[in-house]
């Protein structure tokens, strides 16, 4: 079950919850839950849900106890950005990218293993962006129903791309009719592809219009859902921010101008700077990218890099998005290093993660925080400090 799963520690430790009880106590040495540490900290759950959070606290007769003095318990991860329905199980022959074409149903069910190496890792809440033939829902369903073990899922279903065989007055039209038809099939969140970028392809040419974006949020909006706008390069992101998007994804090169605009308007961040690093490490023997792509991923890093940490210095709110696709899962927080590196402290690089993350989703009341009311979606582990 979902609930279960939302507990798993590492395997090392083999721990496996008993979720016939409706209440369990758990008892971590430190706890941070997401704003301060809490030493010797007892959590209640009652199903799913948080009871209690307090140091030292007393557990009621004849509840069930998980000790985990020895461990430091952190609220669970959320990523971001991922792709889960990109499964490859590295069959001879092939790549990720060129295997043989799947029934959508056999995606939905390889794609569950995808999310457990993500659970694995500590992220119990993933925001998917871009699957194909509705895999991306299938999958949030029957795992809300329990049919499948995973991390939560929000997702956009198919990302939204540029309209180059359309008439530009026929345009904004058409993307209005494609948002709310991406809504309307059971989408939480819209994607739209501004520019050009991806895998080994580093450029950023913008793709979808200042007025079609405009039109993509305020459809989006006035229908109570998000919208997460891909944007590799500064024109791409500059219009994004216009427009008014939720979440700007990539956006490199940005300019100090552009920056102050998604600053002052509060729009969420995600940089996604290691997923090209992880393309690096897999050029050649997984992905069999061309020779020059190495460098001119290296390049992009770099730049990448140097726009987040602008854009931290500035004051943007920033947030974890690991892009993971195939074998990148279970490294989804690998982003973490880089944030650090950039300036934020140990505390402010997992509120990316947690509680600011939870905010961007709408969830900050359920998500992110060990407190309770909050989802019992707590992480253990063995002699890490969660500040």
């Amino acid at each position: 079950m979902f609930r279960n799963a939302r507990w798993s520690l590492t395997v090392s430790l083999a721990l496996c919850l008993n979720v016939t009880a409706a209440t369990t106590a758990v008892k971590f040495g430190k706890l941070w839950d997401g704003h301060r540490v809490i030493a010797n900290a007892v959590v209640i759950v009652d199903n799913d849900k948080i009871r209690s959070v307090t140091a030292n606290g007393a557990i009621p007769a004849g509840v069930p106890t998980v000790d985990l003095s020895s461990y430091t318990g952190i609220p669970g991860m959320i990523d971001m950005h991922t792709h889960v329905t990109y499964y490859w199980n590295g069959e001879p022959g092939t790549t990720p990218r060129r295997q043989t074409p799947r029934h959508v149903a056999i995606t939905v069910v390889l794609s569950q293993k995808n999310g457990m190496k993500a659970l694995d890792a500590g992220v119990t809440t993933l925001r998917d962006l871009n699957a194909s033939a509705g895999a991306d829902m299938a999958l949030r369903d029957l795992i809300n129903m329990g049919e499948l073990v995973g991390p939560r899922l929000f997702v956009s279903s198919g990302g939204m791309h540029g309209l180059p065989k359309i008439p530009d007055m026929d345009k904004v039209a058409e993307q209005i009719k494609l948002t709310k038809a991406v809504l309307a099939a059971g989408a939480d969140w819209v994607k739209v592809f501004g520019s050009t970028g991806g895998f080994d392809n580093v450029t950023g040419d913008q793709t979808v219009s200042y007025d079609e974006m405009k039109a993509i949020v305020d459809t989006a909006h006035a229908e109570g859902h998000k919208v997460a706008i891909h944007s590799y390069g500064p024109a791409g992101a500059r219009d994004a921010i216009r427009a008014g998007c939720d979440t700007l994804e990539h956006a490199t090169d940005m300019d100090d101008e552009t920056i102050a605009e998604m600053v002052r308007k509060k729009i969420w961040y995600v940089p996604t700077i290691d997923h090209n690093q992880y393309y690096v490490e897999n050029a050649e023997e997984v992905y069999k990218f061309p020779p020059t792509a190495k460098a001119n991923l290296n390049d992009y890093i770099q730049r990448n890099y140097i726009t987040a940490q602008k854009a931290f210095k500035a004051g943007a709110r920033m947030l974890v998005g690991s892009d993971a696709v195939y074998n990148g899962f279970g490294l989804n927080m690998r982003e973490l290093t880089w944030f650090v590196k950039m300036g934020m402290t140990n505390e402010q690089a997992m509120q990316t993660a947690t509680v600011q993350a939870a905010e961007a989703l709408g969830m900050e009341k359920s998500l992110g925080s060990v407190a309770p009311g909050y989802f019992a979606d707590n992480r253990g582990g063995a002699g890490r400090s969660a500040h």
